[in-house]
């Protein structure tokens, strides 16, 4: 599986906001991590549609964590940003070729899946956050 750019920024703002105590800026994210403001807008619009940010308009204001990081799965966020996450399109459907019906590779690969979804589920934000002194060296 390769994740795209979009969910890509989205693992790196949620464990940037992690590592906070007082809300961040866009701006903030996209310099340290030298990415577009814009692109990260559009994360940000995301992930706070999907809960796990809350943006707060005007003065004092900016993004943070909707939810402590031990309460964001890893596999639910890729999930989210990701939607299908299937190998092959014949995994997610019964009629997508003609050994479908005694094809073995499909069970191989669901199972593939299951494994590496139950794997993604386990892990926490709070289990891959950077400490705040890893960040400050990034950031100087």
């Amino acid at each position: 599986m390769q994740l795209t750019t979009q969910t890509d920024y989205a693992l790196r703002t949620l464990m940037y906001l992690a590592t906070r105590t007082e809300r961040a800026t866009v701006a903030e994210v996209a310099s340290l991590f030298g990415i577009s403001s814009n692109h990260v807008a559009k994360v940000v619009n995301l992930l706070s549609r999907y809960g796990y940010l809350r943006s707060i308009r005007g003065i004092g204001g900016g993004i943070e964590l909707a939810k402590s990081p031990e309460e964001i799965r890893i596999g639910d966020v890729i999930e989210r940003m990701e939607g299908d996450l299937h190998l092959l399109s014949c995994v997610g459907s019964d009629d997508s070729c003609v050994i479908h019906s005694f094809c073995k590779l499909k069970d191989v690969l669901a199972e593939a899946e299951q494994i590496q979804k139950e794997y993604l589920d386990s892990v926490t934000l709070a289990d891959v956050v950077p400490t705040r002194r890893q960040l400050k060296r990034v950031e100087s």
